[in-house]
């Protein structure tokens, strides 16, 4: 079992190796996350958000020796895709919050803008490219948990990461000029917020759903590869916003040469089956930097279970699965 963090810690000692007390999980962030010096550092704030009509992905980041920025959005009815994208040179220009649910996150450039800003409400949303105006809030409810977690592959290679399931939005979505009111009670959002030293090469699966099962509020998280021989995971269940953790690795069967057929994702206190709507494929080579990422949108099936060993259906929640490779 993993150990469950319940005050404040530094994620970092003086000299910038991983603090042992740091390792660990909990159901708020709590680490303080400064990285000191340059270089292998990776900072980052992803949000996946899901309405009726659409799916939106958004990502501010620093890779130290680049800022990588990104906005992706799907017409859930037509398939249609939109994308902006810029990569800074030096990050330069882009701001990370100092801390996960502290301050804010900013990034603007030709054709690109992204704020990202805590209220007393949640987490103020707000992008805007050529193509795409939104300006929405992710809701913070009261008694909603997340799940904080530190991976160490060594004292001088680790992440924290933050994954926050279901945060209901409201606002507005605007797509060439035609504006859609977003809903809370039909849309939500999903948060990835990362704070590390990589290795170089990494490859991970991710794979995130939520929806109303049998009258509750049910969240899946759930990761793989990156973490496998750690001691730590990034499995969890989530039922009426209440974290149930999951320590073990879970295994992925999916098939590479045909991303949307069904996956499956399995352990002794999960067996969930993941069916496709959609994929996107994202590529990216600069050199030093690539990536290839299949993200695929669709429903989840199956079952996990609480703290406590009951069993919850997940049936119909809707989310999405990847599969990322990176050099960076």
């Amino acid at each position: 079992m993993e150990r469950e963090l319940t005050a404040p810690v530094d994620l970092c000692t003086p000299d910038g190796r991983l603090d042992p007390d740091a390792v660990g999980w909990s159901r708020h962030p709590l680490h303080r996350t400064e990285l000191r010096g340059w270089g292998r550092s990776k900072r980052w704030e992803y949000w996946g958000l899901v309405t009726p009509q659409h799916v939106v992905g958004l990502t501010v980041s620093s890779i130290d020796y680049a800022g990588v920025h990104s906005v992706y959005l799907l017409d859930r009815a037509t398939g249609t895709e939109t994308t902006a994208d810029a990569v800074v040179p030096l990050a330069r220009g882009a701001v990370l919050a100092p801390r996960c649910g502290v301050g804010g996150s900013h990034v603007a450039t030709k054709g690109l803008r992204i704020d990202l800003d805590e209220t007393s409400e949640g987490t103020r949303i707000r992008v805007r490219t050529p193509v795409i105006d939104l300006d929405v809030v992710a809701l913070l409810p009261d008694g909603h948990e997340s799940l904080s977690v530190v991976v160490p592959w060594s004292d001088r290679r680790f992440q924290y990461t933050v994954k926050d399931l279901g945060r209901p939005l409201r606002g507005r979505l605007s797509v060439a000029g035609t504006a859609y009111d977003v809903d809370p009670a039909l849309s939500f959002g999903v948060l990835d917020h990362g704070r590390g030293r990589w290795p170089y090469s990494i490859t991970w699966n991710w794979g995130a759903g939520h929806g109303t099962v049998d009258g509750r509020t049910v969240s899946l998280q759930v990761g793989g590869r990156w973490t496998d021989g750690t001691g730590s995971t990034e499995n969890a269940l989530f039922v009426d916003g209440v974290a149930h953790k999951i320590s073990e690795d879970v295994v992925w069967e999916y098939d590479t040469t045909d991303w949307m057929r069904p996956w499956r994702v399995h352990g002794e206190r999960l067996d969930v089956a993941f069916t496709p709507f959609h994929e996107r494929a994202a590529r990216t080579d600069l050199g030093v930097v690539a990536s290839e990422v299949h993200q695929c949108f669709g429903h989840w099936t199956g079952w996990a279970t609480t703290s406590d060993g009951a069993s919850v259906p997940v049936d119909g929640i809707v989310g999405w699965a990847e599969e990322a490779r990176n050099r960076w």
